[in-house]
């Protein structure tokens, strides 16, 4: 299926947008953050239950690589690809063995650039929501956005 690409005038804010899911298992909590994050409540099940999170929590970053995996594929097809320009980002609570996550999006701005007609930035609250509709991440973003028609 063809997605059409999306540039900075087909978005106004209050725009919604959502992506597939996926699911996440306790195999791919380990490998990550054994890679990428190796402290015992990503890696080790059992010394989890003794710390803060109580259990097996995947790695942030791991959500957040995630997240990304579900933004590319999402509604938000943004023409020339996802481009970010910074932004906020928080973990309200981890990601377990078994959630399935999805993302929720919305346009919070919209601002062509005054010095780069070509293109404009856009603000977007990125919300990946586990199977219960919680957050496990809040992923406020500011993107590079081409236009269409860039003004002369």
């Amino acid at each position: 299926m063809l997605m059409t690409q999306i540039f900075l005038e087909d978005l106004s804010v209050g725009q919604r947008f959502s992506s597939g899911s996926l699911t996440v298992s306790e195999a791919d909590i380990i490998a990550y953050a054994r890679q990428f994050d190796p402290q015992p409540f990503h890696t080790d099940p059992d010394a989890a239950k003794d710390t803060f999170f109580g259990g097996l929590a995947a790695s942030g970053w791991h959500t957040a690589s995630l997240t990304m995996k579900l933004l590319v594929g999402s509604e938000l097809n943004i023409a020339g690809g996802l481009i970010g320009a910074g932004g906020e980002l928080a973990w309200p609570r981890p990601t377990r063995p078994g959630d399935t996550l999805r993302l929720a999006m919305e346009v919070l701005a919209v601002k062509p650039s005054k010095s780069r007609p070509e293109r404009g930035m856009v603000t977007v609250r990125c919300e990946t929501l586990n199977q219960n509709n919680e957050a496990v991440q809040v992923f406020t973003v500011n993107m590079v956005v081409l236009r269409r028609n860039p003004a002369p």
